[in-house]
């Protein structure tokens, strides 16, 4: 009897592992071709310079996403820059999430508040938030 189960699961495994997709993709003597990173018709890759900044004095923690996912504790003012490169046309149509979350900085009452953040793209400022006034963090989606 675990003889047959153990052959079934074999069987099922194999029949998922080859049947998964749709069928509208390529076939499997077709897939080494399509594993390598397309290039995209017309103008190809499309690349972007990214810059979070956090404004303010002292210390403080900085969570953000741009070439990777981070949280650091910086001394302000801190600034980090990254080429965001979008290759395919779903990266050109939706785009790519980048942020900055701010840590807390003492204001003039002594009283915590969000530090002042800053999103700029190919030199233009995309995002803030509002000198630290918005309790939001700073967000844009480059396409």
């Amino acid at each position: 009897m675990r003889k047959i189960i153990t052959g079934t699961a074999l069987l099922l495994a194999a029949a998922l592992l080859t049947g998964c997709g749709s069928g509208d993709g390529p076939s499997t003597a077709d897939k080494s071709a399509s594993a390598k990173p397309q290039q995209n018709s017309g103008s190809g890759e499309v690349k972007h310079e990214v810059t979070l900044e956090v404004l303010g004095t002292g210390t403080s923690q900085v969570y953000y996403n741009l070439d990777t996912n981070k949280m650091e504790t910086v001394k302000l003012p801190w600034k980090k820059t990254s080429t965001i490169t979008l290759t395919t046309d779903a990266e050109k149509r939706i785009g790519t999430t980048v942020s900055v979350v701010p840590g807390s900085v003492p204001s003039s009452d002594g009283m915590l508040h969000a530090a002042a953040c800053v999103i700029t793209v190919d030199g233009k400022k995309v995002a803030d938030n509002r000198g630290g006034k918005s309790d939001k963090p700073c967000e844009y989606k480059v396409k």
